[in-house]
């Protein structure tokens, strides 16, 4: 929907300059970052060799954006931040979704409806992290990023340790600003477990969310002890799911719905990421959509 609001902005104003302001990292990055450059240079391929997403609305709106690059601008700015356009449109697009009615015309509408909420249906359904007694009270940073073999492989190495050592400086300067600083992680192998390491190093706390029970079920004997280590030091631990699922499909999903509760309830959130692995690239611009862009830090593994 993102990209298509877009589209139509810029076949509709077809002449003069035009700036589009949009909370979406995802509309924003491709153009700001030239990701299209690397699209179109491996024949519509993203880094990881895979066909790229929605590109029956990217190939209009790059073409149009090319025909005159200097015609149209691209501005970020954080959604439900009080931003006076961001608010206006968003309460149109919700409004819209509930009566399956656009509206078109000039200034702002009496009638515009109740604001959306963070999170979509899920936050309404719980009525918002105030009344979810999983989310841990405190500063609430995440920490995602790469895992196995994306950070040096499965066994203690440089990189891995170069990672960690950085995270635990990150987590001390940022526990100075923040004395009831807490860090959220899956407890996964890789980025996950290291912030865990780097907590603990730190001296500060962190809560395990696992999407659902005994996720190590199916790991190499080490890489359990390891988890179970580390799920004994947490100062909490929250399981998103009650049953574990009988499928990856079942995994795929519940993994998915474990980054969005992440994303929710961070305050703010560190990725481990080369910039070029695409399953974290999505977590970033997911963390990005949810937070704001200025509070998710990216921390290259390789230097």
């Amino acid at each position: 929907m993102e990209i298509h609001a877009v589209l139509d902005a810029v076949t509709t104003f077809a002449d003069g300059p035009l700036e589009v302001v949009s909370d979406s990292t995802y509309v924003v990055n491709c153009f700001r970052d030239r990701w299209w450059e690397g699209w179109l240079a491996r024949g519509w391929k993203n880094s990881a060799k895979k066909p790229v997403a929605n590109r029956d609305l990217w190939e209009p709106l790059i073409a149009a954006y090319r025909a005159d690059p200097t015609r149209i601008r691209f501005t970020w700015v954080k959604g439900h931040s009080d931003d006076v356009m961001n608010d206006l449109v968003d309460r149109l697009a919700v409004d819209a979704a509930r009566t399956q009615a656009g509206r078109d015309g000039e200034g702002v509408p009496a009638d515009l409806g109740a604001a959306d909420v963070p999170g979509g249906a899920g936050a309404v359904a719980s009525a918002g992290a105030a009344d979810d007694p999983r989310v841990p009270p405190g500063r609430r940073i995440v920490v995602v990023g790469h895992r196995p073999p994306g950070l040096g492989g499965y066994d203690d190495n440089l990189m891995a340790d170069g990672v960690r050592r950085r995270l635990a400086e990150i987590l001390g300067a940022k526990a100075q600003m923040h004395e009831d600083l807490v860090v959220l992680t899956g407890l996964g192998l890789g980025a996950e477990q290291l912030a865990a390491e780097a907590a603990q190093e730190s001296g500060v706390p962190f809560v395990a969310v696992l999407p659902y029970p005994d996720p190590d079920s199916v790991w190499p004997a080490a890489s359990r002890a390891r988890f179970r280590d580390l799920l004994d030091n947490a100062s909490g631990v929250v399981v998103l799911q009650a049953k574990a699922p009988t499928s990856r499909q079942q995994a795929g999903g519940a993994l998915a719905r474990r980054d969005a509760w992440l994303a929710r309830h961070a305050d703010e959130a560190v990725a481990v990421w080369d910039g070029e692995d695409a399953a974290v690239g999505k977590q970033v611009r997911s963390m990005q959509d949810a937070i704001g862009e200025s509070d998710v830090w990216l921390l290259n593994p390789n230097g």
